[in-house]
């Protein structure tokens, strides 16, 4: 696992000190992939298997090869996919190409959670049913998508070709009594 497809040497962060020392690792390897230069992969050294590190990195356009290096420490090569990162959606969400352009846009990328959501959420409440809101943020909002679902409203989205902001839009539903 020396090189991605590109020809470019992927970035290398052993997370097994902050490990090992309790510690929790995932904002490290956020910044470690913001700092990818374009089409350069991430080998991670870890003291077990990531499992729930590989959903979070194919929603930002990777993916992984892993394998157990001895003494119970794993490497990971994650590599950007070739294509752009899936599209996720809402479970009740009826096609989101077909909904009307966008009548609200928000740049939330500078700032940090909690705040895209009180504000998208904010925004949300004073729109109508059926306008859509577009809304670019720094991370995936995992917990923004059931408190939308909770209110009735559809969202999808996904990361851009870079992997460093997401995007969503979020169509707006009837108010649940």
């Amino acid at each position: 696992m020396s090189e991605t497809s590109t020809g470019i040497a992927p970035h290398v962060l052993d997370v097994r000190p902050i490990l090992k020392s309790g510690g929790e690792p995932f904002q490290a390897i956020m910044q470690a992939v913001q700092g990818l230069q374009p089409g350069q992969g991430l080998k991670l050294l870890a003291t077990f298997r990531p499992v729930p590190l590989f959903r979070v990195m194919q929603g930002r356009g990777f993916d992984h090869k892993d394998r157990e290096i001895g003494g119970g420490d794993w490497e990971v090569l994650f590599t950007p996919q070739a294509e752009a990162a899936p599209v996720e959606i809402s479970v009740d969400a009826d096609r989101p190409e077909t909904w009307p352009d966008p009548s609200d846009h928000l740049d939330l990328s500078d700032l940090d959670p909690p705040e895209p959501m009180v504000r998208i959420l904010a925004a949300v409440e004073a729109m109508e049913p059926g306008e859509v809101l577009f809304a670019v943020l720094s991370r995936e909002p995992v917990f923004l998508f059931p408190e939308l679902t909770r209110r009735g409203h559809q969202w999808a989205g996904n990361f851009d070709e870079t992997g460093s902001a997401y995007r969503i839009l979020v169509r707006i539903g009837e108010a649940k009594a």
